[in-house]
Order: structure tokens, then sequence, then C-alpha cells
């Protein structure tokens, strides 16, 4: 839902959804916000715990950023400061993967002052958020496409930590630039190759091979170059709870990259034990949805892809996509408020795949997504 209203030159917003794009597109716009009715009608009312840590996340990289809550967390008002970065340490909260925070350093690290370094702590695979093994396999290559020269940009996971005491920490490096690079890809190219990695902390060595057949035993009857690799952590390095869990990767002729990944169910829950098998097979039917869909970025990190096209110079951008996910739809409903940026939307057929219509599987319907950048400049960003 776009705002409601303006209020002293604050963007007012109301309700719990999408705080997140909010906060974030708030914070790159410089334009501050007030979002009112959060949760009021539930017990307890107001941010949870995750969103606060966000908050706080927010305000370590960035400098006079002012941050109000009402009695109750039900509204907050938030006025972004400038964007330094730097070195830092964040425990992000247990309810939500280390994924959700690493999102917005991923939008924000290049445009800060100084060059991110951050440590997070907490659950590095959950089902709420994507896993650190899916911003690794598919988030980092879009960046590094739009940075053009990645150095600096790196990402590694030094402990792993499963639902729901966590204990599993990852360092972000990011480097600073003065704007993106415009890209135009209208071309995915066809599925190659099929990587993945089976984690399993605090558990039997044996539930992992287990997942790899299930799931090399769905992707071989479609192409025979799979590899899936197991990570069995022990000791500090398996975080504080037992889990385990998969994450699929399939690689185009073009660089484009799909991703899919499931975890294992908590027995606190209530729900039944993960079975490896139907983990392994369940995981391999999303990726096969994923490389339907078609495109040049997952449907996961389509919104990133929407960011970086609005924020670069102002030339014309193209990016070839699957069907869009809600979370997109709002994310481009949102930069139009924040940015004033729309983007024009329409179905892509392509010619030479006409031709070969015959030779060719069916596919998802593709959108073709243009905008031209507004141009946006790291203003923080020291000039020698």
């Amino acid at each position: 839902m776009v705002s409601i209203g303006k209020e002293n030159d604050l963007l007012v917003f109301k309700g719990s959804n999408f705080l997140k794009q909010r906060l974030l597109l708030a914070t790159l716009s410089g334009k501050p916000v007030k979002i009112i009715n959060i949760r009021s009608f539930e017990h307890p009312p107001g941010l949870r715990e995750y969103e606060v840590s966000l908050i706080r996340l927010l305000d370590k990289i960035t400098n006079g950023t002012r941050i109000e809550l009402n009695e109750t967390g039900t509204g907050v008002v938030y006025e972004p400061g400038l964007l330094f970065g730097g070195t830092l340490m964040h425990d992000c909260s247990l309810q939500r993967g280390i994924g959700y925070y690493l999102d917005v350093l991923l939008a924000l690290g290049p445009f800060c002052k100084s060059p991110l370094n951050v440590t997070l702590r907490g659950v590095t695979n959950s089902k709420e958020s994507p896993s650190v093994d899916h911003i690794q396999s598919s988030a980092m290559p879009i960046l590094k496409r739009f940075l053009i020269v990645d150095d600096g940009l790196s990402f590694k996971v030094l402990k792993r930590g499963m639902m729901p005491n966590g204990g599993g920490e990852v360092l972000f490096k990011c480097p600073v630039r003065k704007n993106l690079h415009t890209l135009q890809l209208q071309k995915s190219g066809m599925v190659k190759r099929i990587r993945g990695v089976v984690y399993a902390c605090r558990v039997s060595p044996a539930l992992a091979n287990r997942t790899v057949e299930a799931a090399k035993g769905v992707m071989l009857k479609f192409l025979p170059d799979v590899y899936i690799h197991t990570d069995q952590s022990k000791g500090k390095s398996a975080g504080n709870s037992p889990g385990f869990g998969i994450n699929l990767v399939a690689e185009t002729t073009d660089g484009c990259l799909y991703a899919a990944e499931t975890v294992s169910n908590l027995i606190k829950d209530g729900s039944e034990p993960s079975v490896p098998e139907e983990l392994g097979r369940e995981t391999a039917q999303k990726l096969l949805e994923e490389i339907f869909r078609g495109g040049c970025v997952d449907s996961t990190f389509q919104w990133l892809v929407t960011l970086y096209m609005a924020l670069g110079q102002k030339n014309v951008a193209k990016f070839l996509t699957g069907p869009l996910s809600d979370y997109t739809i709002h994310f481009l409903q949102h930069l139009r408020e924040f940015f004033s940026i729309t983007f024009k939307l329409e179905n892509f057929t392509d010619e030479e795949e006409e031709d070969n219509a015959e030779a060719q599987p069916e596919t998802a319907p593709k959108i073709l997504m243009t905008c031209v950048g507004i141009g946006y400049s790291n203003i923080n960003k020291r000039m020698l």
C-alpha cells in the first residue's frame, strides 16, 4: 500500500507490511517517513523484535538518524541521516534469518561514505528470509554486475546457525561507488549446469547424503552436469541448534543464476520432522519452477535489480525477468513514491525463439522492464 498522505514533510504510511522497503528507500532518498497503526489490533501490538533490530542496524550504518517510537510501538517516525558505513558488528534477532538484514546492506552498501565491513550474528538459514547461501549464489552476482569492478566485495560464512537458537556468523564487505553501471540484459540463455550445497548442523551426516541423492535423482533427468556437495558443520561452527537444509543453483549459458532452497522443520513447532528425501525433491521442484519462470534473475531478488536500475546513471536500463512477485510489485510502487520513477513493463517475445518454437521448451511469460535511471550519485563518498 502506498502512502496515505503527507504530514509536515513526512511521508505517512499505514500498517506493518513492507516496513523494510519503506525504511530502506527512506534512507536512500533522505525523505523522512512516519508509519502508523503497526499491528494496532494484535496482541502484543507494535513492532516486533526483528523489526527493532533492523532499525538499530540502520542507525549503526548512518550518521544523524533520528528515530521516534510511541509507547506501544504502533507508530514510528524515521528521519534518515547520512550513510556512513565502516566496520561494525550486529547481533540480529533470532526471529528472522541474517538474510533479512543482509538484503538492506546489499542495497545500501555501494552508497556509503566508507566501505562496509559488517559482521552479522544470528540465524544463517531460516524459512522466513533468504538464507546466506541463497544470497551468496544469487544476490552477490547481481551486485557484481552493477558495480563492474568488484574489488573489495566479499561474503564469507564463518559459522552456521539454525533456528531457533542461531549461533551463526557471516562477514560482508562492500566497496563504495560514485555511480552504478547501467545494464541492458535481455537474454537469459539455457541452463548448462546445476550446483548445490547441503548443510547439516548437529545432525547425522547421513541426512545430508540422503538429501543429495534425492535432489540429484530429480535433476539428472534434465541435464548431466549436476554437482551437490555437503557441508557438515561440527563443534562451535555448527551453531546452537540442530538442523539441515539444501540450496540449489542453476547457471545459464549467459551467466544468469536461479536459486532455490529448503530448510528442515523445527521440532518445537509441533510439525513433523523433515524427511531428507522429501526435502531434496521439494528443492529440486522449486528450482525447476524458477527455471520455468526464467528471466535474468530469480524471483527472490527481482526487487534488488529494480532498485539498482532506478538508481543507475541517466541512461536507458533494460532487464528481462519472469512473472513479477508480489514483493516486487509493491517495491515498484514504493520506488514511485520515494523517487518519482516509473518503469515500462511489457510482455517480451524473442523473435529467435519464435522461429525455433518447436525446439524450445515452453516457459512462463517474460516481462521486459525498462526505465531511465535517476542518476543517483553517492554524496557520501569522499572525493579526492
